[in-house]
């Protein structure tokens, strides 16, 4: 395969994980309407736990499972918690498109987060670039003149921002721990986390929702697989740009399931947030 085609079809991959995610948020939409943000977030971990264990079971993977620092992972799986309720919440009592599109504040936020955690040093440009695309977050949480902020808005937000932290966390751990390790205990811990949690309220889950469940596990898990083939085929600055069209599906799916299309101050936002991330990632692919 030449560099072209792999470039190529690590492009398509990514278009194609990202609309595999939004099928799966569309059935955690679907069941957030009879059972709580944090019961789907544990239906969620769990159900994509077999598939991860077959995976690396197929691969022979199995020894790299043992992690090495579990302060981190447990560190990880409280956001990832934070990170499921926040997103479930907010898809619950609004649009996919007005959640992805504040969600899309997340490439941003990582940059940022790195600049705190970690100690980088961003140039002046990335400091624009992060300025513009938090205003463009303003822009869409703010639906009136009042300056009322819902909170379905305010909670995709927070979501985007732990999904940051995650990220940075994740760099961390990368340095003592193997892939199928991180992904494994993420996915277990949170499970169970978010399992505790639930289980004061917890909602008897109906014969017909598990097919709807195993699913959501599948998608997960495919989505993830799909995304890691794209950037092993193609440098990140060439498929992450269109983690974006996430928006796209997410906007197909309001549209044809729910028929609701996104607000002109929505799509305004967007287009600022989604601007100034691909201008980040066209100024770090310049850089030698």
């Amino acid at each position: 395969m030449t560099e072209r085609a792999a470039h190529l079809r690590g492009v398509i991959l990514m278009i194609a994980a990202v609309g595999v995610f939004a099928v799966m948020d569309a059935m955690m939409k679907h069941l957030t309407a009879r059972y709580p943000p944090l019961q789907m977030g544990c239906l969620r971990g769990a159900a994509s736990l077999p598939f991860v264990l077959l995976a690396t079971w197929l691969t022979g993977s199995l020894r790299r499972l043992r992690p090495v620092r579990w302060p981190l992972y447990l560190a990880r799986a409280a956001l990832g918690v934070f990170m499921f309720w926040t997103f479930l919440y907010a898809l619950s009592r609004a649009s996919m498109t007005e959640t992805y599109a504040v969600f899309m504040s997340a490439p941003l936020l990582v940059v940022l987060c790195a600049t705190f955690l970690l100690g980088e040093r961003p140039a002046r440009h990335v400091w624009v670039a992060i300025l513009v695309g938090l205003a463009g977050v303003l822009v869409m949480l703010r639906p009136d003149a009042s300056g009322f902020v819902s909170l379905a808005s305010l909670a995709a937000f927070a979501s985007a921002l732990a999904y940051a932290i995650v990220v940075v966390m994740v760099r961390i751990m990368a340095r003592t721990e193997s892939t199928p390790a991180m992904v494994f205990w993420y996915l277990l811990v949170l499970a169970i986390g978010a399992g505790l949690l639930a289980a004061p309220g917890w909602v008897r889950i109906l014969p017909g929702d598990w097919l709807w469940i195993a699913a959501i596990g599948f998608l997960g898990w495919a989505g993830q697989h799909l995304v890691t083939d794209a950037f092993r085929l193609a440098p990140a600055s060439t498929v992450a740009p269109y983690e974006y069209m996430a928006l796209v599906w997410a906007a197909a799916i309001d549209w044809i399931i729910w028929q609701t299309l996104p607000g002109a101050r929505m799509l305004t936002g967007a287009a600022i947030v989604i601007g100034a991330g691909i201008f980040l990632m066209h100024r770090q692919r310049a850089r030698p």
